[in-house]
Protein backbone atom coordinates (compact mmCIF):
# COMPACT_ATOMS: atom_id res chain seq x y z
CA UNK A 1 0.00 0.00 0.00
CA UNK A 2 1.71 2.93 -1.21
CA UNK A 3 1.85 5.85 1.12
CA UNK A 4 -0.90 8.59 0.36
CA UNK A 5 -0.67 11.30 2.97
CA UNK A 6 -3.81 13.55 4.01
CA UNK A 7 -1.56 16.73 2.59
CA UNK A 8 -0.84 15.66 -0.67
CA UNK A 9 -1.65 16.66 -4.05
CA UNK A 10 -5.00 17.06 -5.27
CA UNK A 11 -4.59 14.51 -7.91
CA UNK A 12 -4.30 12.08 -4.98
CA UNK A 13 -6.09 13.19 -2.23
CA UNK A 14 -5.21 11.22 0.69
CA UNK A 15 -7.39 10.15 3.35
CA UNK A 16 -6.90 9.48 4.25
CA UNK A 17 -6.38 -6.63 21.49
CA UNK A 18 -6.62 -20.82 37.42
CA UNK A 19 -8.29 -19.06 40.09
CA UNK A 20 -7.56 -19.74 43.74
CA UNK A 21 -9.78 -21.24 45.89
CA UNK A 22 -10.08 -19.54 49.20
CA UNK A 23 -11.72 -20.49 52.86
CA UNK A 24 -14.07 -18.05 54.10
CA UNK A 25 -12.87 -14.88 55.29
CA UNK A 26 -11.91 -14.45 59.53
CA UNK A 27 -14.92 -12.42 60.69
CA UNK A 28 -13.45 -9.64 61.82
CA UNK A 29 -12.56 -8.71 57.59
CA UNK A 30 -16.24 -10.40 56.83
CA UNK A 31 -17.54 -7.74 53.95
CA UNK A 32 -20.97 -6.46 55.29
CA UNK A 33 -23.92 -7.92 53.68
CA UNK A 34 -25.50 -5.43 51.25
CA UNK A 35 -29.34 -4.67 51.18
CA UNK A 36 -31.70 -6.83 49.91
CA UNK A 37 -33.29 -4.17 47.51
CA UNK A 38 -29.42 -2.77 46.38
CA UNK A 39 -28.18 -6.58 45.52
CA UNK A 40 -31.96 -6.77 42.80
CA UNK A 41 -30.87 -3.35 41.83
CA UNK A 42 -27.18 -3.91 41.03
CA UNK A 43 -28.69 -7.26 39.47
CA UNK A 44 -30.85 -5.18 36.97
CA UNK A 45 -28.23 -3.13 35.66
CA UNK A 46 -26.37 -4.11 32.31
CA UNK A 47 -22.84 -4.53 32.02
CA UNK A 48 -21.12 -1.62 30.58
CA UNK A 49 -19.91 -1.89 26.94
CA UNK A 50 -17.19 0.46 25.72
CA UNK A 51 -18.02 1.90 22.46
CA UNK A 52 -17.33 5.26 20.73
CA UNK A 53 -19.74 6.95 18.61
CA UNK A 54 -20.66 10.29 16.79
CA UNK A 55 -19.09 12.60 13.23
CA UNK A 56 -16.85 15.21 13.48
CA UNK A 57 -15.29 17.34 11.27
CA UNK A 58 -11.25 17.95 11.92
CA UNK A 59 -8.65 20.41 11.79
CA UNK A 60 -5.35 18.98 10.59
CA UNK A 61 -2.16 21.08 10.49
CA UNK A 62 -1.17 19.69 6.98
CA UNK A 63 -4.43 20.45 5.18
CA UNK A 64 -5.88 23.44 7.18
CA UNK A 65 -8.26 24.76 4.33
CA UNK A 66 -9.38 20.90 3.77
CA UNK A 67 -13.01 19.74 4.80
CA UNK A 68 -11.75 15.99 6.79
CA UNK A 69 -14.74 14.49 8.07
CA UNK A 70 -15.13 11.36 10.10
CA UNK A 71 -18.13 9.09 11.48
CA UNK A 72 -17.79 6.45 14.00
CA UNK A 73 -20.05 3.75 15.32
CA UNK A 74 -18.08 0.93 17.20
CA UNK A 75 -18.86 -0.65 20.19
CA UNK A 76 -16.88 -4.03 22.01
CA UNK A 77 -18.37 -7.20 21.33
CA UNK A 78 -15.31 -9.46 23.26
CA UNK A 79 -14.29 -12.96 21.86
CA UNK A 80 -16.35 -12.48 18.67
CA UNK A 81 -13.52 -13.20 16.20
CA UNK A 82 -11.75 -16.45 16.40
CA UNK A 83 -8.31 -16.15 15.66
CA UNK A 84 -7.03 -20.23 15.89
CA UNK A 85 -4.72 -21.31 17.76
CA UNK A 86 -3.59 -18.60 19.24
CA UNK A 87 -7.11 -17.04 20.02
CA UNK A 88 -9.38 -19.60 19.34
CA UNK A 89 -12.55 -17.41 20.91
CA UNK A 90 -11.11 -14.16 19.93
CA UNK A 91 -9.59 -11.45 21.88
CA UNK A 92 -11.32 -9.39 24.70
CA UNK A 93 -11.26 -6.06 22.82
CA UNK A 94 -13.01 -7.73 19.50
CA UNK A 95 -15.42 -4.93 18.46
CA UNK A 96 -18.39 -4.24 15.78
CA UNK A 97 -19.43 -1.28 14.02
CA UNK A 98 -18.12 1.63 10.75
CA UNK A 99 -15.63 3.86 10.39
CA UNK A 100 -16.30 6.64 7.16
CA UNK A 101 -14.00 9.42 6.86
CA UNK A 102 -13.64 11.88 3.64
CA UNK A 103 -11.33 14.01 2.20
CA UNK A 104 -12.17 17.11 0.38
CA UNK A 105 -10.18 19.55 -1.44
CA UNK A 106 -11.59 21.88 -4.08
CA UNK A 107 -13.55 19.66 -6.50
CA UNK A 108 -11.67 16.40 -5.29
CA UNK A 109 -13.08 14.26 -2.45
CA UNK A 110 -11.25 11.01 -1.32
CA UNK A 111 -13.20 8.49 0.79
CA UNK A 112 -13.55 5.16 2.04
CA UNK A 113 -15.84 2.64 4.46
CA UNK A 114 -14.90 0.25 7.05
CA UNK A 115 -15.54 -2.55 9.32
CA UNK A 116 -14.91 -1.94 12.97
CA UNK A 117 -12.50 -5.25 14.77
CA UNK A 118 -11.47 -3.84 17.34
CA UNK A 119 -11.38 -1.00 20.47
CA UNK A 120 -10.31 -0.59 23.65
CA UNK A 121 -10.64 2.27 25.77
CA UNK A 122 -9.47 4.10 28.59
CA UNK A 123 -11.40 6.99 30.18
CA UNK A 124 -12.11 9.36 27.83
CA UNK A 125 -10.00 7.76 24.89
CA UNK A 126 -10.18 5.15 22.31
CA UNK A 127 -8.00 3.46 20.15
CA UNK A 128 -10.09 1.21 17.05
CA UNK A 129 -9.29 -0.34 14.23
CA UNK A 130 -11.19 -0.90 11.10
CA UNK A 131 -10.73 -3.13 7.80
CA UNK A 132 -11.76 -1.10 4.69
CA UNK A 133 -14.41 -2.36 2.40
CA UNK A 134 -15.11 0.50 0.03
CA UNK A 135 -12.93 3.40 -1.08
CA UNK A 136 -11.41 5.64 -3.66
CA UNK A 137 -8.20 6.21 -2.06
CA UNK A 138 -7.54 2.64 0.16
CA UNK A 139 -7.20 -0.47 -0.97
CA UNK A 140 -9.78 -2.89 0.41
CA UNK A 141 -8.87 -5.14 2.94
CA UNK A 142 -6.51 -2.47 4.15
CA UNK A 143 -6.70 -1.67 8.33
CA UNK A 144 -7.20 1.67 9.09
CA UNK A 145 -6.38 2.68 13.07
CA UNK A 146 -8.03 5.33 14.52
CA UNK A 147 -7.39 7.43 18.36
CA UNK A 148 -10.55 9.24 19.84
CA UNK A 149 -10.87 11.98 23.09
CA UNK A 150 -13.45 13.22 24.23
CA UNK A 151 -13.33 16.64 25.28
CA UNK A 152 -13.76 18.19 28.88
CA UNK A 153 -15.77 21.10 30.02
CA UNK A 154 -13.21 23.80 27.94
CA UNK A 155 -11.15 21.22 25.96
CA UNK A 156 -12.56 19.78 22.26
CA UNK A 157 -12.81 16.57 21.02
CA UNK A 158 -9.23 15.01 19.17
CA UNK A 159 -8.61 12.50 16.66
CA UNK A 160 -5.41 10.86 15.43
CA UNK A 161 -5.25 8.40 12.39
CA UNK A 162 -2.47 5.95 11.19
CA UNK A 163 -1.52 7.58 8.00
CA UNK A 164 -0.03 11.14 7.17
CA UNK A 165 2.39 12.17 9.84
CA UNK A 166 2.54 8.79 11.12
CA UNK A 167 2.93 4.75 10.99
CA UNK A 168 6.25 5.53 8.07
CA UNK A 169 8.82 2.69 8.01
CA UNK A 170 11.97 4.29 6.14
CA UNK A 171 13.07 1.03 4.97
CA UNK A 172 9.50 -0.07 3.63
CA UNK A 173 9.72 0.76 0.02
CA UNK A 174 8.43 0.24 -3.72
CA UNK A 175 10.64 -0.30 -6.42
CA UNK A 176 10.36 2.65 -7.59
CA UNK A 177 12.12 3.74 -4.07
CA UNK A 178 7.94 5.18 -2.73
CA UNK A 179 7.45 4.73 0.63
CA UNK A 180 4.74 2.21 1.88
CA UNK A 181 2.66 2.68 4.74
CA UNK A 182 2.73 -0.21 7.01
CA UNK A 183 -0.72 -1.88 7.51
CA UNK A 184 -1.95 -1.16 11.19
CA UNK A 185 -2.48 -3.70 14.01
CA UNK A 186 -5.55 -4.31 15.57
CA UNK A 187 -6.26 -1.44 18.05
CA UNK A 188 -2.48 0.44 16.75
CA UNK A 189 -3.47 4.01 16.15
CA UNK A 190 -1.37 7.34 17.33
CA UNK A 191 -2.21 10.32 19.80
CA UNK A 192 -5.32 12.28 18.77
CA UNK A 193 -3.33 15.07 17.01
CA UNK A 194 -5.66 16.53 15.54
CA UNK A 195 -8.91 18.93 16.64
CA UNK A 196 -12.64 18.28 16.16
CA UNK A 197 -14.16 21.61 15.19
CA UNK A 198 -17.48 20.50 14.40
CA UNK A 199 -19.36 17.67 16.20
CA UNK A 200 -18.36 15.14 18.26
CA UNK A 201 -17.93 11.78 19.57
CA UNK A 202 -19.14 10.10 22.92
CA UNK A 203 -16.90 7.47 24.67
CA UNK A 204 -18.14 5.09 27.21
CA UNK A 205 -15.14 3.05 28.90
CA UNK A 206 -15.80 -0.42 30.38
CA UNK A 207 -12.77 -2.44 31.41
CA UNK A 208 -11.29 -5.57 29.33
CA UNK A 209 -11.66 -8.64 30.16
CA UNK A 210 -9.68 -11.51 30.67
CA UNK A 211 -10.21 -14.43 27.77
CA UNK A 212 -11.40 -17.75 30.06
CA UNK A 213 -8.81 -20.03 28.34
CA UNK A 214 -5.70 -18.01 28.44
CA UNK A 215 -3.41 -18.83 31.62
CA UNK A 216 -1.85 -16.41 33.40
CA UNK A 217 1.45 -14.85 32.31
CA UNK A 218 4.00 -16.03 34.04
CA UNK A 219 6.48 -13.92 35.64
CA UNK A 220 10.12 -13.97 34.72
CA UNK A 221 12.72 -14.98 37.01
CA UNK A 222 16.22 -13.94 37.06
Amino acid sequence: MRITAIGATVAAVAVLASPVASGPAPAAFAAPKAPAASVANNAKKPAKTASVHGEARISYIESIHDDIRFTIHAEQRPFTRPMPPTAPEGLSTDARGTLKFSHTRGEVTGWAEATVDCLVTSGRTATLTAVVTKSNVEEPGARLGISVQQGGKSEPDRLGFSWGVVNVDPENVDENGQLVRPQAGSCMAPAPFTTVIKGGFKVVHAEITKSPTQPEAAIPRD
